[in-house]
C-alpha cells in the first residue's frame, strides 16, 4: 500500500487579495488614505477635549492598540483652545470632530489639525459656509471628511424620503460634496453611517457607484461591545471584501482601546492588516478536560501586547487539537488535566492545566528570540 503524506505543507494557502475600489488618495497627516493605501483603524477619544492631559493619555494608549487616526470633539471653545496642545503632543494624526459650531472648523485648521469632519445635517445653515470652508482647508492642505448619520440627517432630505434611507444618506452626502466641489476642493472623504447594517451596507454601496472618494466605514451607534463588534464585523467584512472602504471605525459602547482592537482583529481576519495575537481555541464540549474557557481567556490576557504575531491554539481535546496546534505557532493540545506544548509543528513538553499558560510564555519568548537574532544577524551582514 502507498504511503500518504500526512505532513504539513511547505506553503500557506495562498489568499486571493481583494481588489480595492479605485479612489483618489489623500492624506491625513502622514497617513494615507484610499488610492491603494492599507485600510486605516479610526476611533475618538471619550475625553473632554479641553483636559489635555487626559485626552492624551487616551491617545497613548489606542496608539499602542494599534489606532491609526484618532478624533476628537470640540464642542465648546474650551475644546478649540485645547487643540493645539493635543496636536502637538499626539502620537498619531488629529481629526477635529465638529458639530454645530462652523467657526470651530477654523480653529481647527489653526490648530494644525490633520482632518476636520462635519456633519451637514446639524450646522445651522452649513451650505452657505462651505466657500470659507473650502478655501481655509485649501490654504491648509488640510482634507475634510462629510459625516452624514442616520440620527443627524438633513430635516429636508428626511421630510423627502420618510427616512434615514440609503438613498437619503446618499443625496445628503454627494450634495455636501458637489458644494466643496464647486469651489475646486476634492481632498473630501465621506462617511454614510446607519444603526442597522443593511442600510449601512446598501449606502455605501450606492455611494461607492457615483463618487471616487474614499470611504469612511462605520456602524453608528452600534451597541454594547459584543453586540456592536458583531454588527461592524457585518458590515465591514461584506463591504470590504468588496473593496469599498478606505478607514473605519468600531463605534462600540466600550472603551476606545477595545473599538481599536475590535477593528484591527476585523481587518487581520480580512487579510487587510498583518496579524498581532491570534488566539484558535475550540468552543468546548462533552469531551473536555480542562476548563477550555479560561484557560482561552488566560492565554489571551497574558499574551496581550506581546510585541510579535503570534498564531496559537487553544485546544481542549485530541480530536482537532494536535492538528491546530500544529497548524499555529504555538499550541497547546489539552487532555486529562495535562497539556501538550506545541512550537512550530512539534511536541516540546507536557505539562500540567496550572503550568500550561507559563510554558506557553516560555516557548513564545524562545521562538522570538531565534527570531530576533535571526534579524539581528542580518543587519549586521548588511552593515546597517
Amino acid at each position: 500500500m502507498t504511503a500518504i503524506d500526512l505532513g504539513l505543507p511547505t506553503l500557506p494557502t495562498p489568499r486571493t487579495p481583494v481588489r480595492r475600489r479605485p479612489t483618489r488618495q489623500l492624506r491625513v497627516g502622514t497617513v494615507p488614505v484610499g488610492g491603494g493605501a492599507p485600510v486605516s483603524v479610526q476611533t475618538m477619544t471619550t475625553t473632554n477635549t479641553a483636559d489635555v492631559d487626559a485626552t492624551l493619555r487616551q491617545i497613548a494608549a489606542v496608539t499602542a492598540a494599534g489606532c491609526d487616526i484618532v478624533r476628537v470633539a470640540v464642542p465648546s471653545a474650551d475644546d478649540a483652545e485645547a487643540l493645539p496642545k493635543v496636536v502637538a503632543r499626539s502620537p498619531i494624526p488629529v481629526i477635529a470632530d465638529i458639530h454645530f459650531q462652523p467657526r470651530y472648523v477654523f480653529a481647527a485648521l489653526d490648530a494644525g489639525c490633520a482632518g476636520v469632519r462635519v456633519n451637514p445635517g446639524n450646522i445651522k445653515r452649513f451650505d452657505d459656509q462651505v466657500a470659507r470652508i473650502a478655501e481655509a482647508a485649501s490654504a491648509a492642505a488640510v482634507p475634510i471628511r462629510i459625516g452624514v448619520n442616520a440620527g443627524s440627517l438633513d430635516r429636508r432630505l428626511l421630510a423627502k424620503y420618510g427616512a434615514a434611507t440609503p438613498e437619503a444618506l446618499v443625496e445628503s452626502a454627494l450634495w455636501e460634496a458637489s458644494l466643496f466641489e464647486e469651489h475646486g476642493f476634492r481632498d473630501l472623504k465621506i462617511a454614510v453611517k446607519h444603526h442597522d447594517p443593511l442600510t449601512m451596507i446598501a449606502a455605501n454601496r450606492l455611494l461607492a457607484g457615483h463618487c471616487d472618494y474614499p470611504l469612511h466605514l462605520g456602524v453608528t451607534e452600534a451597541g454594547p461591545a459584543f453586540q456592536g463588534a458583531i454588527k461592524s464585523a457585518v458590515a465591514f467584512g461584506v463591504l470590504l471584501s468588496e473593496g469599498i472602504g478606505d478607514t473605519i471605525r468600531v463605534s462600540l459602547s466600550a472603551d476606545p482601546v477595545e473599538q481599536v482592537k475590535a477593528g484591527c482583529h476585523i481587518l487581520a481576519s480580512l487579510g487587510l492588516r498583518p496579524r498581532r495575537l491570534e488566539i484558535v481555541s475550540c468552543p468546548g464540549c462533552g469531551r473536555l478536560q480542562v476548563d477550555i474557557h479560561g484557560l482561552a481567556a488566560r492565554v489571551e490576557a497574558a499574551f496581550d501586547g506581546f510585541p510579535h504575531p503570534l498564531r496559537i491554539a487553544v485546544m481542549g481535546c485530541v480530536v482537532n487539537g494536535p492538528g491546530e496546534s500544529r497548524e499555529a505557532d504555538l499550541g497547546v493540545s489539552c487532555g486529562n488535566g495535562k497539556g501538550q506544548i506545541f512550537r512550530r509543528g512539534q511536541v516540546v513538553r507536557t505539562v500540567p492545566e496550572s503550568r500550561i499558560v507559563d510554558a506557553l510564555l516560555d516557548e513564545a519568548l524562545a521562538l522570538t528570540a531565534v527570531a530576533d537574532a535571526a534579524a539581528e544577524s542580518t543587519r549586521h551582514r548588511h552593515g546597517r
